[in-house]
């Protein structure tokens, strides 16, 4: 029998401080369209020993989530109880949705419960993006517009010498890599010793900025940016910035054999710390009336930047975007079925995780039966 909270109930969460799979393929590339950003950064004030023991303190407001009746929140609660019903049917591992900011329907299957701790995949693609926007305004890199190469001086001189983090957010760096369609580059990726040397020993295949081609090498690099840049890690990184302000103290996030934190595939974490990251994003950048990643690198990162694949939608900076139900929705989206979706239109988030074959079964779902109860 499967196992739904009830959101009447008011649950609080303690929060404290700490700190995904196999990838199966969703689309074929098509040709991009990039864009130039004008984002600009801030300059860094220098880091001290001081200021990192003043960011780990707890932060002066509170982090847990508030709860509400769906119905008084303009959802239909017989088109809930069919989207329960699919999602069950469907093998999905958890469903919650927040709106205007409060937690109104959460569902989990026999098993799993608001301190499970799901494999969010290629989700982490969006979170490293997030992290490059906070690394960009702190003054620890230039911009969009720095060059691999700034970072990993041998490319200097080099075919890839132009290929910018723009490149790399977008999956258009034209580097050689086969993985939607049952590619098995990430499979190669995964096993091998050296995860960046493996990325850096692909030849290019196409002008960086002119192909879309979705590349998890291509994202893993941009957490070893962050590295070469901060001086740490891009958990650690993240861990400071973003997960300890938002109370996150559920993730987990893997590394390659030498230590660079996964960018592209390996964050696990509760669906409840997720919808935190969505929610974050709906607000702006804002989290308890703290801005946590700049406005404008929220909304360069969640509108068109790239074409995209028609089967998942266009890009923006490590953002899917797509019209469902009428909605403008963009989201982040994992092999086998793992998402967060945000629909400003209806100051929404909703978060699911599975582990399924089809990978863009939960987002039917989510269009049919959820989006539908707010019609």
């Amino acid at each position: 029998m499967k196992r739904m909270i009830s959101l009447l109930a008011a649950a609080l969460i303690a929060l404290s401080f700490a700190g995904c799979g196999d990838k199966t393929p969703v689309a074929a590339p098509l040709e991009a369209s990039p864009s130039v950003s004008v984002y600009e950064p801030d300059i860094p004030s220098v880091y001290t020993a001081e200021k990192e023991a003043e960011e780990k303190e707890e932060p002066p407001y509170d982090n847990n989530w508030q709860f509400g009746a769906p119905e008084a929140h303009g959802a239909r609660l017989a088109k809930l109880e069919a989207f329960h019903a699919e999602v069950s049917a469907a093998g999905i591992f958890c469903a919650l949705t927040v709106k205007d900011g409060v937690i109104i329907d959460e569902y989990y299957e026999e098993g799993y419960d608001e301190d499970s701790v799901f494999r969010f995949a290629s989700c982490t693609k969006s979170l490293t993006g997030m992290i490059i926007g906070i690394a960009i305004e702190q003054g620890f890199i230039s911009g969009v517009d720095a060059k691999l190469s700034e970072f990993f001086p041998q490319f200097l001189g080099t075919d890839k010498e132009t290929i910018t983090i723009e490149h790399l957010l977008g999956h258009v760096s034209g580097i050689y890599w086969r993985e939607w369609s049952g590619g098995p580059m990430f499979r190669q990726l995964s096993s091998s010793e050296n995860w960046l040397e493996f990325v850096f020993s692909q030849p290019l295949e196409a002008a960086p900025g002119t192909f879309f081609n979705y590349t998890t090498g291509g994202s893993h690099l941009l957490a070893a940016i962050i590295q070469e840049a901060t001086g740490e890690t891009a958990n650690n990184f993240a861990e400071r910035h973003l997960f300890i302000p938002l109370g996150m103290d559920s993730v987990q996030w893997r590394s390659d054999p030498q230590g660079i934190t996964d960018g592209g595939n390996g964050v696990s974490m509760t669906a409840r710390d997720a919808a935190k990251l969505g929610q974050l994003y709906l607000d702006g950048g804002s989290w308890r009336d703290k801005q946590i990643i700049p406005r404008q690198w929220v909304e360069e990162s969640t509108k068109r930047q790239f074409a995209g694949s028609p089967c998942t939608g266009e890009y923006g900076y490590s953002w899917w975007l797509h019209e469902l139900s009428g909605y403008d929705v963009y989201y982040a989206m994992g092999a086998g079925g793992q998402y967060i979706f945000v629909v400003p239109d209806l100051n929404l988030v909703t978060v699911m995780a599975a582990r399924l074959r089809d990978t863009y079964l939960p987002q039917r779902i989510f269009r049919d039966h959820l989006l539908t109860a707010f019609l």
